[in-house]
């Protein structure tokens, strides 16, 4: 990561011999390196369009890693290579044309507990119940006007659980779904934030970077006592990865969703806490053997 994009705030923090490239033009959409060489990267814009996908499909492929960013734009807006967009194509096919529609298959969601549970077959009911009790994992998340969290499911997942999982589909629950339920526990939230950060450690070997995407979860006062350092939590902040597609912006709506991004029961917070500390002490390890990021 660049030194402007860590912040001035961090500068005497960073190594001063860290290099800062300005050999970018931007034109409309289409980014092109200085280095003639370097392949020609498209913006998302265009890029979904020529997979044949919806802003909100594009934004699902590249959360669940099935397309892949390339280097990001001089704003920090991400950019795909020609060569990515060849990949996909040639692996899950275009929309419209012969053949399945692979690729929107694949990242085809639905929202709520009535639409989920007709992928299912079931009763709106009974898939709340596997829902609450951490059978199925959303996908994704968005806040309705009653500012209530509407979950939202892969439609492909729920289809291999109803051909995975028939026996769950009918009768009566199972007795640990049932104490569960008499303690009135609701494991989605925790089951989405697991998948979420799963997915964002995927896209980054970076330390640092792997370490701010688990410090992201953590609430305020557990960050403070897991990091007492202020300039490694200023780099972690710098690094942190931004919520996901969909996240309301309107501020009553974004508050609700907010608390869906931080670990809440104690166990939780426990095991990011522990999966940070493994991540720091390789990130600074880094920092005293290259100098390319973060307090030495």
């Amino acid at each position: 990561m660049m030194m402007t994009q860590i912040g001035t705030a961090l500068r005497e923090a960073v190594p001063a011999d860290v290099e800062v490239r300005a050999d970018t033009e931007v034109l409309a959409d289409v980014e092109v390196r200085g280095d003639a060489r370097a392949e020609v990267l498209v913006g998302g814009v265009q890029a979904a369009g020529e997979l044949g996908l919806t802003r909100g499909e594009f934004a699902r492929a590249v959360q669940l890693g099935i397309v892949r960013a390339g280097p990001s734009a001089s704003g920090g807006a991400a950019r795909y290579t020609r060569a990515e967009l060849d990949r996909v194509r040639s692996t899950e096919g275009r929309p419209g044309e012969d053949g399945p529609d692979a690729l929107r298959e694949r990242v085809a969601s639905v929202a709520g507990a009535e639409a989920a549970a007709a992928v299912l077959g079931v009763g709106p009911s009974r898939f709340t119940r596997l829902a609450r009790c951490g059978h199925l994992t959303p996908v994704g998340y968005r806040i309705n006007r009653y500012r209530a969290v509407v979950w939202l499911y892969l439609a492909a997942e729920l289809r291999e659980f109803a051909a995975r999982e028939p026996a769950r589909l009918r009768g009566v629950a199972p007795p640990a779904d049932r104490e569960l339920l008499a303690a009135k526990a609701d494991l989605r939230p925790r089951k989405w934030r697991g998948r979420h950060v799963g997915l964002l450690l995927r896209r980054t070997a970076d330390p640092w970077e792997r370490a701010a995407v688990l410090a992201s979860v953590l609430p305020e006062a557990e960050l403070r006592q897991a990091v007492p350092d202020p300039a490694e939590r200023i780099v972690l902040a710098a690094l942190a990865p931004p919520p996901p597609y969909g996240h309301p912006q309107v501020p009553a709506a974004a508050a609700v969703a907010l608390r869906l991004l931080k670990a809440e029961p104690p166990e939780e917070i426990h095991w990011y806490r522990t999966s940070l500390d493994f991540a720091l002490t390789g990130a600074r390890g880094q920092s005293k053997s290259t100098g390319e990021r973060g307090p030495t």
